[in-house]
């Protein structure tokens, strides 16, 4: 499985493949390893960052937590791609399946439910995986959401950089997939109202926290004139982007005022049927 540094090119600009040459080569890769396509990495920069690529995906699908928001990907992931093109790392993926092939089902079985009890967010993308609905409100599933927001500053309670919502948006794509439309608008609307609670305390990476909110609403608005003939689920919907308009951060009121009209036009249809 080669890594075409051609393709790395592509997907960021000049200056930005110049700076992750050099992050590879002073050796701000902390770690790095690879479980089939994916490989997960730490990179330093003003912190250390989390990131995640998928080289077998066309652009990588790179996910990172620093805050670049200029185009295309930023220099931690073209010097983790990069140093995938010298040295790919070997998959860890066969050692993986030979535990799990080798452990015992009822040692695993314990294992498992061990972390599921403790670890409330691996616990969410497991019983959505395996097709259970959500069972957490949208309050419950806020906790974690609004705890990124506190720890990022908390004496200050300012956000200067990106957050990552990847756990959140799989979460709601796992249920859509699944066509559990209403499980995944109970998480995409998680994401609009805390977003939006804590919008004010944004100062930095604008384009970022307005990306997330924009897709989270859109989402939900998605999901709720999927599930058919749900006129119930629709008009609560509708109340809360109505609520939002006059209630919320005021250069989102538009944003909350569209999604609504765009839910009355749905709640029509049904009515009309």
């Amino acid at each position: 499985m080669d890594v075409p540094e051609d393709a790395v090119r592509d997907i960021c600009t000049d200056a930005v493949f110049e700076r992750g040459e050099r992050y590879r080569d002073e050796g701000h890769i902390r770690e790095i390893h690879r479980v089939n396509s994916i490989v997960t990495a730490v990179v330093s920069g003003n912190r250390q960052y989390d990131l995640r690529v998928d080289i077998a995906t066309d652009g990588f699908a790179p996910q990172c937590g620093c805050p670049y928001d200029g185009p295309g990907a930023c220099k931690h992931v073209v010097a983790v791609l990069l140093r995938c093109v010298d040295d790919l790392p070997p998959d860890d993926g066969d050692q993986l399946d030979a535990a799990v092939n080798g452990a015992d089902a009822d040692d695993l079985r314990a294992f498992l439910r061990e972390e599921l009890s403790t670890d409330t967010d691996l616990r969410a993308r497991f019983l959505a995986h395996v097709g259970e609905p959500t069972r957490q409100s949208v309050d419950e599933l806020r906790a974690s959401i609004d705890r990124r927001f506190e720890e990022t500053n908390p004496e200050y309670r300012v956000v200067f950089e990106p957050i990552d919502f990847t756990q959140w948006f799989d979460l709601a794509n796992e249920y859509r997939e699944q066509t559990r439309y209403a499980s995944a608008a109970t998480v995409y609307r998680t994401l609009v109202e805390s977003l939006d609670d804590n919008m004010e305390g944004v100062d930095g990476a604008y384009d970022h926290f307005s990306r997330a909110f924009s897709r989270a609403l859109d989402g939900y608005v998605g999901c709720v004139a999927a599930a058919e003939r749900d006129a119930e689920a629709v008009t609560d919907a509708v109340a809360f982007l109505e609520e939002r308009v006059t209630s919320g951060t005021p250069f989102l009121s538009d944003h909350f005022e569209k999604a609504a009209v765009e839910l009355r036009a749905k709640l029509g249809e049904q009515s009309d049927e």
